[in-house]
């Protein structure tokens, strides 16, 4: 109900919409009218009660709640089911659980902040309140579970296309799942799959971004590392906007890549790169070297020529990648 009340509202404008009209487009009774305008008011939102007039929607508060992502979502299917959450431990722990449930596809669940957020390598990622897009998406698709890490390249096209995109910005992609921005982190992207022999069952992507963070949310050891859109953005972007744009690139890719293969993705992947044709430090559990990261393949893999001319392949879910440079570990 809510929902279509700020449709009304916003479709309004700056003119004034009764409660009497309200309640006789959406046939509930005007007492129903006015309580749902006073929980959207405790919700964040500013509306304006004009006497003998009726009310104007003035501003949305800042805020990923479901009627807001769906008031600017132009995607088919994916994220028009949504699980939001002001707070949780992880999203992607949510969406596994959901997903375990039986959700539909393309189930989005979003939280304001996490406190257990999790990146690659069992490593954290800071998820402070209001200041991010914290979110994970469930997709059941019909391929090989051996094809499932590319949809960790998938999004991360998805997501530094909209950035670059809205915020006017050139953010760009570290293999495999890391977005920079002035070479420092911007977004992080997690995959995990439940699947049995020759089928997955689901596969859910979990994305971190730091839209307004600043230095202070940060531990020690994070802030020269860490980045913001709004930090660097040439345009005006909302959380909100910017969260809608991912979601309908990733919806594109995927239907792409259902249809088509994954090479069309790869090859947007490459474009965004700023791994490759760079010399590299491979981190790995058995041995660590240098090389220049050539290429990937087409499984994902990253393809690096080692200082003494061999070809290694590299497998995201084993190593670490840094520039070569950082021998100190200026980077992680």
């Amino acid at each position: 109900m809510r929902k279509k009340i700020l449709e009304l509202l916003r479709a309004s404008g700056n003119v004034p919409l009764s409660g009497e009209e309200i309640s006789h487009q959406l046939e509930v009774s005007r007492t129903a009218i006015w309580k749902h305008i006073q929980t959207l008011k405790n919700e964040g939102y500013e509306i304006d009660s004009v006497p003998k007039k009726g009310y104007i929607l003035k501003e949305a508060p800042n805020r990923l709640f479901p009627q807001e992502i769906l008031s600017h979502l132009q995607t088919k299917w994916l994220g028009r089911s949504i699980c939001y959450e002001d707070s949780v431990a992880s999203t992607n722990n949510v969406a596994k659980l959901l997903a375990n449930q039986g959700c539909e596809n393309g189930l989005l669940v979003v939280a304001e902040e996490q406190s257990g957020g999790k990146g690659r390598l069992s490593r954290g990622w800071v998820s402070p309140h209001a200041k991010g897009i914290w979110f994970s998406v469930v997709l059941k698709p019909p391929f090989l579970p051996q094809e499932a890490s590319k949809c960790t390249l998938l999004a991360a096209v998805a997501v530094v296309k909209a950035i670059n995109k809205l915020a006017g910005v050139e953010a760009a992609i570290k293999w495999p799942n890391d977005i920079l921005l002035m070479g420092r982190k911007l977004v992080g992207i997690l995959t995990e799959m439940n699947a049995e022999f020759g089928h997955i069952n689901y596969v859910v992507i979990g994305t971190g971004i730091n839209t307004n963070t600043t230095v202070d949310d940060f531990p020690d050891e994070v802030k020269p590392l860490a980045v913001c859109v709004a930090e660097a953005a040439k345009e005006p972007f909302t959380r909100v906007q910017l969260l809608c744009d991912i979601l309908q690139n990733m919806e594109d890719l995927y239907e792409q890549a259902v249809s088509e293969g994954f090479a069309p993705v790869l090859a947007e992947w490459r474009k965004y790169s700023c791994t490759l044709g760079q010399e590299v430090k491979v981190i790995a559990p058995d041995m660590t070297y240098f090389g220049q990261a050539v290429d990937i393949d087409d499984e994902g893999l990253l393809m690096v020529r080692k200082e003494d001319g061999t070809m290694e392949k590299v497998v995201a879910g084993d190593v670490s990648i840094r520039p070569a440079a950082a021998k100190n570990g200026a980077y992680a």
